[in-house]
């Protein structure tokens, strides 16, 4: 993913709200939204280069999502794919600070990476970078591809739409955490992080929605996850910027 808004233990009806893009090269091989075949008990999409997600949850209620951490100087060749991550603790029996106790003794065999694991009850944030776990507190979050809360300009404006939004309606429409993330208008020069990738690149990739000639957005997730553990997931997939498909899913967590 490379925007993954979400609100966390604060609404009257909903555990677990998330609005997320995953952003990817046109040409890498994806698989839509579902239960896995090799793994029934998840739901996700796939990367099929790798094998593995970048957003899932289980029957069970364990849930993960997962962006890049974006400075050429921790790129390497070699890494292990960062798609692991989340499948490995959707398809392990350890607990989320278990499962990230594990993954900072391993923390150098991949290139940088945030990562959300959670279940019904606790959430947490993990930046290999930064070598920081944080328990996740009630509120409205964003993750871009810094780390938890920093403030670019997409995480800001996608931050205050969905706290605007989610504080003036007790029952959530997909439709309107859709538009919040299908926004393609890039931040002004001043408020650009500086990252990098040279100012041209920043500015394309400001933009909650990304298209470009060869990369951008691919996928759209709306998760709800309501105070009786009963799961909505809705995927809207997109062809070099257009729409495609969507897929929607419901089940009450066992």
């Amino acid at each position: 993913m490379c925007l993954i808004n979400f609100q966390w233990n604060e609404h009257p009806s909903y555990k677990l709200i998330i609005a997320a893009n995953r952003d990817e090269f046109y040409e890498r091989p994806t698989a839509p939204a579902q239960f896995w075949e090799e793994e029934p008990n998840i739901l996700a999409g796939q990367d099929l280069l790798q094998k593995g997600t970048w957003l899932g949850i289980t029957k069970s209620g364990k849930f993960a999502a997962l962006t890049n951490y974006r400075d050429p100087e921790h790129m390497k060749k070699g890494a292990l794919s960062r798609g692991e991550i989340v499948t490995n603790f959707l398809t392990t029996d350890l607990s989320p600070e278990g499962y990230l106790q594990k993954l900072k003794e391993r923390k150098n065999d991949y290139v940088g990476f945030n990562v959300l694991v959670g279940n019904t009850d606790k959430l947490y944030h993990y930046n290999n970078v930064l070598d920081e776990r944080t328990e996740i507190s009630p509120g409205v979050h964003g993750l871009s591809n810094a780390t938890l809360d920093t403030p670019w300009p997409k995480v800001v404006k996608g931050k205050k739409q969905l706290k605007e939004y989610t504080a003036a309606n007790e029952k959530i429409d997909p439709d309107k955490l859709f538009s919040i993330i299908s926004d393609a208008e890039e931040a002004d020069d001043a408020s650009l992080p500086e990252t990098g990738v040279g100012l041209e690149m920043e500015r394309k990739l400001s933009a909650p929605f990304i298209k470009m000639a060869e990369y951008g957005t691919r996928s759209s997730t709306v998760l709800l996850m309501d105070q009786q553990n009963n799961v909505k997931f809705f995927e809207r997939t997109y062809e070099k910027g257009e729409f495609r498909d969507e897929k929607q899913f419901s089940f009450k967590i066992e």
